[in-house]
């Protein structure tokens, strides 16, 4: 099989990576080029739930690195994802209410590895990713996450308006990060069963998991930048909610 760091490039040894169950977050294939074993692509892709991007050549051309692509290049994850059940009994395990974090279309590796690292130190019990739009494990999220993605269940999920519906149905208080946030955070309570939204680092939470969120927090900002990266804003409210869970038990 083809395979460079966490891309495989080709067309069987991509359909063989498709038939073997391999966690796949990506599949490019180049525009037009949709014909012969390039069809079946398309069909496993879609019976396995993988997002496909039509690209230009030259995209692929760069990813490959010189490499015979013949029109395709699949992204492999650097670390099997979970279920959201995984972070629950984590929870339980630990006997610790919920603490999830959701991020929204993050789409920088280094921001979602720094979360992901975060969140693990923090002590949240799993993170949740969108599945389009967005970053999924690669080599750059692993290697920034320190190695935290082998120790904090990471779920990516088709819809995250659903995931939060879900959690909430669990019990937990949905808090999103918001420069339009009623509230500053240092002024929210945040106890007991928790899940944090953080949006993507340049448009922030789409506007349905914003008007799902039960509460939305600002972060001030007294300087002349208008917004935090995203990764440095998840870590203060991340450790916002650590003190409020270590004043209180």
């Amino acid at each position: 099989m083809e395979k460079t760091n966490n891309l495989i490039y080709g067309r069987n040894s991509v359909i063989e990576a498709l038939k073997s169950g391999r966690n796949i977050d990506k599949i490019f294939l180049v525009k037009g080029n949709i014909h012969g074993s390039a069809k079946q692509i398309i069909g496993l892709a879609n019976d396995k739930k993988v997002l496909i991007k039509y690209v230009p050549r030259t995209k692929i051309d760069e990813m490959a690195s010189g490499n015979n692509h013949q029109g395709v290049v699949a992204i492999v994850a650097a670390h099997e994802y979970s279920q959201l059940s995984d972070i629950f009994e984590l929870a339980e395990k630990r006997k610790e209410h919920p603490f999830v974090v959701i991020l929204d279309e993050i789409e920088d590796p280094h921001n979602l590895g720094a979360i992901i690292r975060t969140a693990e130190c923090a002590g949240a019990h799993g993170v949740v990713i969108a599945k389009r739009r967005a970053v999924g494990l690669t080599e750059v999220v692993s290697k920034t996450s320190a190695g935290a993605i082998e120790h904090i269940p990471i779920v990516k999920a088709t819809n995250i308006v659903q995931v939060l519906e879900k959690l909430k149905e669990r019990g937990l208080w949905i808090y999103g990060a918001d420069m339009d946030g009623e509230n500053q955070f240092f002024n929210q309570e945040m106890k007991g069963p928790v899940g944090l939204v953080v949006g993507s680092e340049g448009k922030g939470m789409g506007r349905l998991v914003k008007e799902t969120c039960d509460f939305i927090v600002r972060i001030p900002l007294k300087g002349k930048v208008t917004s935090l990266n995203a990764s440095v804003a998840s870590s203060i409210l991340m450790y916002e909610i650590v003190r409020q869970r270590e004043i209180n038990g």
